[in-house]
């Protein structure tokens, strides 16, 4: 087994041994649960709700919290002395994140379309696509909180300070319907928002809208180049 590979197992276990990453697991489907029981069979607000709502959490609580944490402890630093880099552990922590959101939306769509009705997604390919983007826009929000906090528990308080005002702009806590407008066409541009009208818009069997399409990846190539400028291994 190759070194890189040995540290993949490592930060593997390390993962499924965190309580933060059942928290990110267990918030959103018990909100789907909860909420669940007094849908319509059919229903597509619930669940792209619940997937916002994951996709979320590992980008702005996992994410920067682990990496911020990595960096106090001086494990960054030590991996410049070995073959394997500290590029290899950024490498190591968004491929592990990024499963972690694949698991956890596995799970919410098999709950929420078998267990309580839900709609099934449209295009295989436009949800695909969203998830996809909306993952990349809401992880370079958490590569950019883990580049500028001093340590883990100031990204973690960041990223919980940014995730709620960014769940209530996107529709996550009350209806867009429901807000004054002029908060829902702010929210429809945050990256939040972006995702989770996105996600909804296909989830109706619609096409993604390229407008926040292109606001989901140009959060994602900005934020991900002022991360990579600003981001310290000690």
């Amino acid at each position: 087994m190759t070194a890189l590979a040995k540290l993949t197992t490592v930060e593997l276990k390390l993962l499924a041994r965190e309580p933060g990453s059942l928290f990110t697991v267990l918030i959103p489907l018990f909100i789907l649960v909860i909420f669940g029981s007094s849908i319509e069979p059919g229903d597509t607000v619930l669940l792209p709700m619940a997937l916002a709502i994951a996709v979320g959490l590992v980008g702005l609580y996992m994410l920067p919290t682990t990496l911020a944490t990595y960096r106090e402890r001086g494990i960054l630093r030590r991996l410049s002395t070995t073959p394997l880099r500290p590029g290899n552990m950024l490498a190591v922590q968004l491929l592990l994140q990024l499963v972690l959101t694949v698991v956890t939306c596995g799970l919410l769509v098999a709950v929420g379309v078998n267990v309580l009705g839900a709609r099934p997604p449209g295009a295989v390919w436009a949800v695909v696509v969203t998830i996809v983007l909306g993952t990349a826009a809401m992880f370079s929000i958490g590569l950019l909180i883990a580049a500028l906090a001093a340590n883990g528990r100031s990204a973690n308080g960041v990223g919980v300070l940014l995730y709620f005002p960014m769940a209530y702009l996107a529709g996550l806590m009350q209806p867009v319907d429901q807000m004054p407008v002029l908060l829902a066409r702010i929210g429809a541009y945050t990256p939040l928002g972006a995702f989770r009208q996105s996600l909804q818009d296909v989830w109706t069997g619609g096409a993604p809208s390229l407008p926040l399409l292109a606001v989901m990846t140009c959060y994602a190539v900005v934020l991900s180049v002022a991360a990579a400028r600003f981001f310290r291994w000690e």
